[in-house]
């Protein structure tokens, strides 16, 4: 399995600044993998340490904080003496341990020299709790699901691959049909890596739903086991709701869907804990797109998001066969899944700020406006060819932005002053920011 944050961690060791590094993102994403994949490629010793089932480690980290005794305990459990050097310290399921994360900051302070890589699948969570974090002494790095690309590779489609990272419009235009037969099942599959392994080992819808299923059992049991128990009601309603809301005409999130005469107030934690555990992402409306968009962010005003296109699939439980329907799988839910798709491509590679437009009265709504490269662009989606986008032509007669994005099945096409962009090819929307300059 290849993920491109692999070029990120190589970029965090050879980094003159080095300090511990803390990868965030929803349970399943591949945290663990991507940690112990890197400690194999690139350093000659690594030590996993994982605070949940071990739970003795704890002790290391209690009482005085002391690099000697902490290393001396490592040099027990593993056996070997550290060299720090050329060892890659992983530190696992980190928010079992509250003292290990204040840790970190003692280790950037007093021994830089060892390499210390943590993650925790609540981690969002613990640290909105009262632990005292080591603020300025960590960085971060998130990882999401698989995107498009990644999925490719894995499928073992490496033409297709280099094809969309070449940019050649005439060639991509030109496998057009092989690319959405793939996107097709993306939409299905996703991008949890248990998901993805599944479906490139048995090519099996049934089996992939399966793992999915798992994976939400699994989300459903962290509600129960790690929520304060007053909020788990609410946090199942909003997480239940999620398909619902995304299916409506007008796909703003609207509490009193949840329950008759519910409040924002109400619900309010339980989107945060939501939010922070990386489950939902929160899309908020901006009443102009000026610079930078959160300054002019509606708060009362937002689409909710999940962390996977697949999971939400799973949850509609569309059938396997829509897949085969010609486009009726963008189409689906006036096209949300669709929106889904290129909020998660667009979150999980170039970590944007996305938020959406739409006007006062709300005759006009632009999907998704991001900023990036210093600018602000408006993105339309449409879930088909029907390229007919009445609010995208609204938005630019009122804000004249520097350039404008489409994205749908059809053609990448490149105008003056708005450029198509398959949904498949949205790896390299990036490309197209700096010519929209000139």
């Amino acid at each position: 399995m290849f993920r491109f944050r692999m070029q990120d961690l190589l970029a965090w060791k050879g980094s003159e600044s080095r300090k511990p590094l803390i990868i965030r993102g929803p349970r399943q994403v591949g945290k663990t993998w991507l940690m112990q994949e890197f400690g194999k490629l690139h350093y000659q010793q690594t030590v996993y340490l994982n605070f949940e089932k071990t739970p003795r480690l704890q002790a290391l980290f209690t009482g005085d904080f002391n690099v000697e005794k902490i290393s001396m305990g490592l040099h027990i459990e593993t056996g070997s003496r550290l060299d720090p050097g050329n060892t890659l310290i992983i530190l696992d399921e980190i928010q079992s341990c509250p003292e290990a994360l204040t840790a970190l900051k003692f280790f950037k302070e007093e021994a830089p020299e060892y390499q210390i890589v943590a993650a925790g699948s609540l981690l969002g969570v613990a640290l909105q709790s009262k632990v005292s974090f080591p603020v300025g002494s960590v960085s971060f790095l998130d990882l999401g699901p698989m995107i498009f690309p990644e999925f490719l590779l894995a499928m073992g489609e490496e033409g297709l691959y280099d094809l969309l990272k070449s940019g050649n419009t005439g060639l991509i235009n030109g496998y057009r049909d092989k690319f959405l037969e793939r996107l097709r099942q993306y939409y299905f599959v996703g991008g949890m890596p248990a998901a993805v392994a599944e479906f490139s080992l048995s090519a099996d819808f049934q089996k992939v739903r399966e793992r999915q299923r798992e994976i939400l059992d699994a989300y459903e049991l962290d509600y129960s086991k790690h929520a304060p128990i007053d909020k788990v009601p609410r946090i199942r309603m909003v997480w239940n709701s999620v398909p619902g809301q995304l299916t409506k005409e007008n796909k703003k999130f609207i509490y009193g869907q949840l329950k008759s005469g519910a409040r924002a107030k109400e619900f309010e934690l339980a989107l945060a804990w939501l939010s922070d555990c990386g489950q939902v992402t929160r899309v908020f409306r901006v009443s102009k797109p000026g610079f930078p968009l959160k300054g002019y962010e509606d708060p009362g005003a937002f689409k909710l998001f999940i962390a996977d296109i697949g999971l939400l699939v799973a949850m509609t439980d569309i059938n396997p066969d829509t897949l085969l329907n010609g486009n009726a799988l963008f189409t689906e839910f006036k096209g949300a899944i669709t929106e889904q798709f290129v909020l998660q491509q667009i979150r999980d590679q170039f970590h944007w700020p996305l938020y959406y437009w739409s006007a006062d009265q709300a005759t006009s709504e632009v999907d998704f406006v991001f900023q990036a490269s210093g600018a602000v662009y408006p993105l339309e989606v449409k879930a088909e060819e029907n390229l007919k986008a009445r609010s995208l032509k609204v938005y630019r007669d009122k804000f004249k932005p520097l350039h404008s994005f489409r994205t749908s099945t059809s053609d990448l096409r490149r105008g003056d002053s708005l450029t198509n962009i398959p949904l498949f090819a949205l790896s390299i929307l990036e490309k197209y920011l700096t010519l929209g300059h000139h």
